[in-house]
């Protein structure tokens, strides 16, 4: 690609084409529909990236020279990023995606920043190279995210409470033999009992009750409200069934969520969770620091995760955003990293703002004309830089979303706790 830009940026608004990863747990249809591929090889089409991490770099459509932003933007910074964000964090601090989960993805959690800059320099030092398959940190930030439903979303997000658990171990067979543990000594002790567990244990513990959840999801005796249904979507292709994989636990554990469209949920560092089903909006810092525990071919680091997660209940807070003006809905999160936002526009409608900070939009529904010079249609992105004043224009029903920095917010002082 042409990285040759002009001596002085004009950092107004731009196109903006993101980078698909083909991860073999996403759908075959819903991304390359939005983005207007053909995708007759069906491969697996997870996720859309907006934004400056290296594994995936957004692409600047600036006239006949295409250029990567992290390039574009790191021409003068302070401008294109506007002297608060420069100050604060020196990069544009978010990366904004569009997924679609066909399958559960790992159990996994987040790290802390303090740990994420001490992991990173540790691996570092062992050698490790930054794209190995056994390397936990890719970079050196946290990565608290937030998702929005795009369709009706599942997940698994938190440990339930205590008393819930209990009630799982009492009334599951193959789980009565871990319930005087968990009485004995609590839930931290519990998980890192059975996550550290020995493979035949594990298979023979759970193979019974994988081979009955699969029969009773088959036999419609169960609903995605239960924690069999999933256990038995993810092995209903197995014939016969392996080693079972301990994730399986944490399918019982942890709480299911069901998210509506329009709805969103947060997820801080250390709280464990999974995606199971939909698609969303996910933004999140620029980050891709994950540790994982089960559920998936990638790289499982069972120690490096208890470390770094929160055993302690949780109730899973849906949130719905703030109503603005005009058909927008804000969602602010206790970070100063991101803020997103949602846009509903009818026909013929007028939509009126100017960026402070930088903004990045995904044009999901319809399409907009932006200051009667930019058409950005169905699946197509652009940025607006700081200070800049735009308008929108529609033509039929469209619907936007927004990645932005909350300037100046309340955020701006959070420190994970």
């Amino acid at each position: 690609m042409n990285q040759v830009i002009e001596m002085t940026p004009s950092y107004t608004i731009y196109p903006l084409q993101g980078k698909v990863q083909h991860y073999e747990w996403g759908g075959f249809s819903y991304l390359p529909s939005l983005l207007g591929i053909n995708n007759e090889e069906k491969r697996p089409f997870a996720e859309y990236w907006l934004g400056v991490h290296p594994l995936g770099v957004a692409t600047v459509l600036n006239g006949n020279e295409p250029v990567l932003l992290d390039t574009f933007m790191g021409q003068y910074p302070e401008k294109a990023l506007s002297s608060s964000v420069y100050k604060q964090f020196g990069e544009l601090p978010y990366l904004l995606k569009i997924m679609d989960v066909n399958q559960m993805l790992s159990i996994q959690v987040h790290p802390e920043k303090a740990v994420a800059e001490a992991g990173y320099a540790r691996e570092d030092q062992l050698g490790i190279a930054r794209n190995a398959f056994n390397r936990n940190y890719k970079d050196k930030n946290h990565k608290p995210e937030v998702m929005l439903a795009i369709s009706e979303f599942w997940l698994l997000h938190g440990f339930k409470q205590e008393v819930q658990i209990e009630s799982i171990l009492a009334e599951t067979s193959e789980f009565q033999v871990l319930l005087p543990l968990f009485k004995r000594e609590g839930l931290a002790s519990l998980y890192s009992f059975i996550m550290e567990m020995d493979q035949l244990s594990v298979t023979n513990l759970l193979m019974p009750l994988v081979k009955r959840e699969v029969r009773r999801k088959k036999e419609g005796l169960l609903t995605k409200n239960d924690p069999g249904w999933w256990v038995a979507k993810y092995y209903h292709n197995e014939n016969p069934i392996g080693d079972i994989d301990r994730g399986v636990f944490s399918i019982y554990l942890f709480n299911i969520a069901q998210l509506q469209p329009g709805e969103a949920i947060f997820q801080k560092a250390g709280i464990p969770h999974a995606y199971l089903e939909g698609q969303n909006i996910e933004l999140m810092s620029n980050s891709d620091n994950v540790l994982r525990g089960g559920l998936t071919p990638k790289y499982i680091d069972v120690p490096e995760l208890l470390a770094n997660m929160r055993f302690e209940p949780v109730t899973p807070q849906i949130v719905k955003g703030t109503p603005l003006k005009d058909g927008e809905t804000i969602f602010h999160f206790p970070v100063p990293d991101f803020a997103l936002a949602s846009l509903h526009l009818k026909e013929g409608a007028l939509f009126e703002d100017k960026a402070i900070g930088p903004e990045i939009w995904m044009v999901l529904e319809g399409g907009v004309i932006i200051n009667n010079e930019i058409v950005r249609k169905k699946g197509e992105a652009f940025i607006v830089f700081p200070d800049n004043a735009y308008q929108f224009r529609t033509s039929g029903k469209t619907q936007l979303c927004k990645a932005f920095v909350p300037v100046n917010s309340a955020y701006s002082q959070y420190e994970e706790n």
